[in-house]
């Protein structure tokens, strides 16, 4: 397996058109690691954010860097030189990156809608039923769970023998591996299923119990009570809502790659592994007033700290 490389044909010739997608996507990805560090720095550094939603929310901004760190570098580098090439073993491991991402992610927005649900359905037993220890081990299912159903599905993908070494993409997806290989393991597309049952379909019917659960609540109760509720959950149903359509556009390309103009190729292909990472502490950053109030508590500490610091040096001069 060692000796195998793969060739990503979706790139083309180095070019103009390839500089602009090389800044384009630097670009995003660098946006994309600066949004999400600065979540995490405010939330680590912030004890009143110390919170179930907030740990949630600094879990699904790790997962943003791990799913955009997993193949940036790998398509600016591509796109700066002729060879685009990969090996098996580096192929794989960006398969099992992005399948975590995507996976990891799913379990992340179950559990804040949980973490919703308990806040705004039950409110008197939040602190009771949402305890250190609990939240610990809803974040350990949420990352052992995709991670170990993953890692297999991967270990299944590298048994196949491969006749192809040409992938339409720009990074790799264990359906375009698989498709390289001579044989399909039935046992394989089986477990391909339960995959998706597991980390997709029964996060999305729990997340959307979830809300139908907290719309039942929400129509009982006053209209502050309402307003209230709908700010609460906005910003995660905003995110879930469009990592799902970047979800769904990955399924709708991973099927159409073959097929559809090299442009729009790399468009989706950055859809999925940049959009949401980007989006996503963005929205809470806008969305959400705890993190405002950090984000300005912070700033304003910077500034006066700063002030203070010129007007030492103003004194020391005099």
């Amino acid at each position: 397996m060692s000796n195998i490389t793969l060739l990503f044909t979706a790139f083309g010739s180095p070019g103009p058109k390839n500089h602009v997608v090389l800044f384009i996507t630097l670009l995003l990805y660098v946006s994309t690691v600066l949004s999400n560090v600065v979540i995490l720095f405010v939330i680590y550094f912030d004890s009143s954010l110390h919170k179930p939603m907030y740990i949630f929310l600094f879990n699904l901004a790790i997962n943003g860097l791990i799913g955009s760190t997993a193949v940036c570098p790998k398509i600016m580098a591509n796109l700066l030189k002729d060879n685009n090439s990969i090996s098996l073993e580096g192929c794989l491991f960006q398969v099992l990156f992005i399948n975590i991402y995507a996976g990891c992610a799913y379990a992340i927005f179950a559990g804040m809608a949980y973490d919703r649900y308990v806040s705004i359905c039950k409110p008197l037993q939040y602190h009771s039923i949402m305890t250190p220890l609990r939240v610990n081990v809803l974040l350990a299912v949420m990352y052992i769970l995709p991670i170990s159903l993953l890692s297999f599905q991967v270990y299944l993908t590298s048994t196949l023998p491969l006749c192809g070494r040409n992938i339409n993409k720009l990074f790799c997806d264990n359906l375009a591996v698989v498709n390289l290989s001579c044989v399909r393991h039935a046992f394989g597309n089986v477990y391909g299923i339960f995959i998706v049952l597991a980390i997709i379909v029964l996060p999305l019917f729990l997340v959307t119990l979830s809300y139908i659960k907290i719309l039942c609540v929400s129509l009982r109760a006053s209209k502050n009570a309402r307003k209230k509720a709908l700010q609460t959950c906005a910003p995660h149903l905003i995110t879930f809502i469009n990592f799902s359509i970047a979800i769904l556009f990955s399924v709708i390309y991973n099927r159409v790659s073959y097929y559809i103009p090299q442009e729009i190729n790399i468009v989706m292909s950055l859809d999925f592994i940049l959009i949401p990472p980007l989006l996503h502490p963005l929205i809470y950053g806008f969305k959400t007033q705890d993190i405002r109030k950090s984000l300005h508590k912070i700033f304003r500490r910077r500034v006066f700290m700063n002030s203070e610091t010129s007007n030492k040096n103003v004194n020391r001069l005099f």
